[in-house]
């Protein structure tokens, strides 16, 4: 009973691999203040309990970013445990369909290749979708 009790909060998450037409993707990066502040991430947010992972995905990019996209194909579902926080993301490829992507809820957001994303910093749970990227493009 005790080991519930300590165990962190779990958010489940919908994250964005959010690909242009030229293939490149969308990462922002974190405001400073805050938990894993200043890293990159691939955009999302916390699925709300009346919602489909693909309607959070949606809602999220166009309150974070301003833009509207199609939510597409699963890449990966990751669970990982941060000290005070679990969280499980559940990653969809996505297409940027309209607008001027805007960092409304982030210092920064930009358009990088895929062999670029090893240039940034990520949060540890998202070297699993680059790697889950890289390893769908190798197998292509």
């Amino acid at each position: 009973m005790s080991e519930t009790a300590s165990l962190p909060p779990h958010k489940i998450i919908g994250v964005a691999v959010i690909w242009n037409d030229l293939g490149q993707i969308l990462i922002d990066r974190r405001r400073q203040k805050g938990f894993m502040g200043g890293l990159w991430e691939f955009p999302g947010g916390k699925i709300e309990s009346s919602e489909t992972v693909e309607e959070c995905i949606k809602r999220e990019i166009y309150e974070e970013l301003g833009i509207e996209i199609e939510v597409g194909e699963h890449l990966i579902t990751i669970d990982h445990t941060y000290t005070h926080l679990r969280v499980t993301l559940t990653v969809h490829h996505c297409r940027h369909l309209a607008g001027v992507p805007q960092p409304l809820e982030c210092d920064e957001v930009r358009w990088v290749s895929l062999d670029e994303l090893e240039k940034f910093a990520f949060p540890e749970a998202n070297f699993q979708i680059i790697r889950a990227l890289n390893r769908k493009e190798s197998g292509e």
